[in-house]
């Protein structure tokens, strides 16, 4: 007969699981910080399910020590399968996590303390499983969200009073208990071995969280936090100011694999599982693969048609219409489905990319996503507001989703350098790099839109570039620019932006991704039509503050009747 162990430290979590695993668990082991009480796995048991503690005065982060107890007592025993539960926060929270990563994308390049703890715990328990000849899963479930929790995140939905970092407001997955159990029970089932995310498909941005949770937001600046944990934690507990950057920037994780491999996806949506621990009724409703979804669903990656409908009557509006008065061509040439916009990137700031945004959704109804470099997503308030405004971290995973469910990518090629190219040679075209944009349309057959504004680069002229190498590493930026106003306000200059025809790529293969005469070829012809094109723009350019380069023909003008 088989005998399921449940270790798990005293705490809410381990409370539910035991009452949720009752039915499938032979025995539940509650171990205490240096309990050895571990007598019980001396039996025969086949499977023990450990849920690792993250006690507050672990600062968030697994005790390896008893880990290591487990491990051993397990590896004793002759226990067949090991069950881990580990955690989603071992993907470190940075500008330069891309978002809802898979399994294997591990991050080496930012460390993280609390990230690193779960990666040695991991790496202890597959040590463990292969010297005892033991299986093991892993599963790694997002923010869990259960009543009575003791973690920095229920501790957070919990309170009346919330005091977060200001300037951000990432997307977050918050998981039932309830799921984490029913993922434990669909693992035992299959006998699965290897390592699992455990996350809702929905995301959930940090400031509805907390107003479905009830919380009043109450921002307070980093060294103010770090003071008050430091004169608030217990004697002797560890107060991180780490945990914060887990609601700066964000950890998103992919459960495409559980659900592909296990046929499990969790029941409650990230709104349910805030409503469940609210005592909502209306927390449980349909997966989207199974029903249709009664919850509020949010974007994938946080872009927020409210907020860029809000802007587009204010700011926008007046920086398109009256500031910079942009006039357009082409944009018939914008299809309907899935597409590349390949475009020319200027002026130091990205205004260029917001006032494509913008064009877009008024003209077209169409809301491109742009990949975008880590330093737009590094500081606070640029971070909300990129992302809100269709920024997604430039990857291929990225790209494909977008891809995938026929939308607007739009993609600087000549990448971050682009934007800081000297005045003197603004409107000369740098290297396209890898060319990655003319893989990513051939793998998706999508046509690629080049397009090209002349007038952006005068915003912000760079006059001069100071390589500092701590500014660099600080910002991330290729230089330190000097403008006329040090990047504050941005000057007037007349823009016209124009969309030329379609390079269409479907007349290759796929698989000619993988050919580089061919890439080579289709960027050539992108970059010839972008350099004719600002060569005619600037050639009808009498003068960078008024005028239209594209008079007598057919172009978009807001005159004052239009507005």
């Amino acid at each position: 007969m088989s005998k399921v162990v449940v270790v798990a430290a005293p705490g809410a979590l381990g409370d539910h699981l035991e009452e949720r695993l009752g039915a499938a668990a032979s025995a539940c082991l509650r171990l205490a910080p240096g309990d050895d009480g571990l007598a019980i796995l001396a039996a025969d048991v086949t499977t023990l399910i450990y849920v690792a503690p993250a006690s507050v005065g672990l600062g968030g982060v697994p005790d390896l020590d008893e880990a290591a107890r487990v491990f051993e007592a397990a590896a004793g025993a002759g226990v067949g399968h090991l069950i881990l539960i580990s955690s989603a926060a071992i993907h470190a929270p940075s500008a330069h996590h891309a978002g809802h990563v898979s399994e294997a994308r591990l991050s080496s390049r930012h460390v993280h303390p609390i990230a690193t703890a779960w990666l040695d715990l991991e790496q202890l328990a597959e040590r463990s499983a292969e010297d005892s000849d033991t299986d093991l899963a892993i599963l790694r479930p997002a923010a869990v969200v259960v009543r009575g929790g003791g973690d920095f995140i229920n501790r957070l939905l919990a309170g009346k009073i919330v005091f977060p970092l200001p300037g951000f407001d990432p997307s977050l997955q918050l998981l039932s208990a309830d799921d984490l159990a029913a993922a434990v029970v669909r693992v035992m089932e299959k006998g699965a071995t290897g390592v699992y995310h455990v996350a809702p498909p929905e995301v959930m941005p940090l400031r509805k969280a907390l107003r479905a949770a009830g919380c009043w937001r109450l921002a307070v600046p980093y060294p103010l936090q770090w003071l008050a944990r430091k004169m608030l934690a217990p004697a002797g507990a560890a107060a991180p100011i780490e945990q914060l950057d887990y609601v700066c920037h964000s950890w998103t994780v992919s459960a495409e694999k559980i659900h592909r491999e296990l046929d499990f996806e969790p029941r409650r949506s990230s709104v349910g599982a805030v409503r469940e621990l609210k005592g909502d009724s209306r927390a449980t409703r349909a997966s989207p693969l199974q029903g249709t979804a009664t919850d509020e669903v949010y974007d994938h990656f946080g872009m927020d048609k409210d907020y860029a409908a809000l802007l587009g009557r204010t700011v926008f509006k007046v920086l398109h219409d009256y500031w910079w008065r942009v006039e357009w061509k082409g944009l018939e040439n914008v299809p309907r489905g899935r597409a590349v916009l390949a475009g020319v990137h200027r002026g130091h700031q990205p205004w260029d990319g917001v006032m494509t945004f913008h064009l877009l959704i008024r003209e077209l109804g169409r809301y491109p996503r742009f990949l975008i470099h880590p330093t737009l997503v590094k500081f606070p308030f640029l971070a909300p507001y990129m992302i809100k405004c269709g920024g997604v971290h430039a990857c291929q995973e990225n790209a494909d989703w977008v891809l995938e469910r026929e939308g607007l990518l739009a993609i600087f090629p000549e990448g971050i350098r682009g934007a800081f190219t000297m005045y003197r040679d603004a409107y000369k075209l740098g290297r396209f790099g890898r060319d990655v944009y003319v893989k990513i349309a051939l793998r998706h057959q999508a046509p690629i839109i080049p397009y090209v504004t002349v007038g952006s680069a005068e915003i912000f002229p760079i006059l001069g570039r100071i390589d500092w190498p701590w500014w660099k590493r600080f910002s991330e930026w290729p230089f330190f620019p000097i403008t006329p106003t040090m990047g504050t306000v941005p000057l007037p200059s007349k823009w016209h932006t124009w969309f030329l025809e379609p390079v269409p790529v479907d007349a290759y293969p796929p698989e000619a991704a993988d050919d580089r005469a061919t890439v080579r070829a289709i960027s050539a012809q992108v970059r010839a039509r972008m350099e004719e094109a600002i060569a005619k723009m600037l050639e009808r350019r009498k003068s960078i503050w008024w005028g239209s380069v594209f008079d007598g023909e057919k172009s978009g003008v807001i005159t004052e009747e239009a507005a």
